[in-house]
């Protein structure tokens, strides 16, 4: 008797239906973290690693001020990786969640007006080069439609060379917007 299970390189056909006992008013991230994205705080955390292990040798031959201080920059960098992956588009039945690295801003569903996929001079993994590419917008009801807010780009940092999940992250967030917004 096979048993299905999911592997890193291939996906299970049931993976993509939502089960019955899912709780739709958790807020989730309807794709995975980019390989950019987990590339970077994996290094950023190989790198707190070794800090903690500059800690704790300075703590036994040095002060304990200057380890305490070593111990801090290493929370720092721990802190930084953990938002690093944090970052992205979240959705619930309560709304749609755009979290950067240093501002999470939370919109209801009430106060969409669109959220639709347009082509347009995106930023090269969130830097100031611009490219043409294709980017996940949200308009809001009280703002105009040239105020669109990108939420996902097919070259930032969860999408760079992948943009079937590109595709079907913004079809996932697109049909989330359509089954709860008001109209």
């Amino acid at each position: 008797m096979p048993l299905p299970f999911l592997t890193a390189d291939r996906a299970s056909e049931a993976a993509d239906v939502a089960l019955p006992f899912e709780d739709r008013e958790r807020w989730r991230r309807p794709y995975r973290p980019g390989p950019w994205r987990v590339a970077v705080a994996a290094l950023s955390l190989l790198i707190a690693s070794y800090v903690l292990l500059a800690a704790v040798v300075i703590g036994l031959t040095g002060s304990p001020s200057e380890a305490g201080a070593v111990f801090g920059l290493s929370l720092l960098v721990i802190a930084a990786a953990l938002r690093l992956l944090r970052m992205g588009v979240w959705v619930s039945e309560r709304g749609l969640r755009h979290a950067r690295f240093f501002l999470t801003r939370t919109v209801t569903w009430n106060q969409v007006a669109a959220v639709r996929t347009v082509q347009q001079p995106v930023r090269w993994l969130g830097l100031p080069r611009t490219l043409q590419g294709q980017a996940l917008t949200l308009v809001r009801r009280d703002g105009s439609p040239q105020d669109a807010v990108p939420l996902l780009t097919t070259h930032g940092a969860d999408f760079l060379g992948r943009i079937e999940a590109f595709d079907r992250a913004a079809d996932t967030v697109e049909a989330w917007a359509d089954e709860y917004r008001r109209p």
